[in-house]
């Protein structure tokens, strides 16, 4: 047996494919346009692991609730500066929804509110500011 992807079903194909790449570093390994189902279907991968794969779809012209339901849970990233991606992400106007005050675990969310957990690689970073006193923010 082979893992291949999660699915997340999204409204907003744009601002969700800009938040992975533009936000998380994630590469756009394919993408499949079918005009017979009126959908989309685009993948993503972090460049150190391209056979784990993202798989978002958009069925276009659907104005269906897919909620925020918490059976899902999160998708999870491994990441080399913690710190420094929320600090980007916030600079992207992401809100940091759990912040990294332990210096090792912060959640956020794709503009879908697909809840995203990311992970310092290796040993937690030393607290440090503005990280430290910051508070939780909505649903993670």
């Amino acid at each position: 047996m082979k893992y291949l992807h999660a699915m997340i079903r999204v409204h907003d194909l744009d601002a969700t494919s800009y938040f992975l790449t533009a936000g998380l570093g994630l590469v756009q390994t394919r993408r499949m346009d079918s005009e017979a189902g009126k959908f989309t279907l685009v993948y993503f991968a972090a460049p150190a692991n391209p056979e784990a794969e993202v798989e978002l779809t958009h069925n276009w012209g659907s104005d269906e609730d897919y909620g925020s339901a918490r059976n899902f849970g999160h998708l999870a990233f491994e990441v080399d500066d913690i710190y420094g991606l929320c600090a980007h992400l916030q600079g992207m106007g992401v809100t940091i929804n759990r912040p990294p005050r332990d210096g090792r675990m912060a959640f956020v969310r794709t503009p879908d509110r697909i809840s995203i957990e990311l992970l310092q690689k290796g040993a937690a970073l030393p607290a440090q500011e503005p990280w430290m006193s910051m508070a939780n923010s909505g649903e993670w």
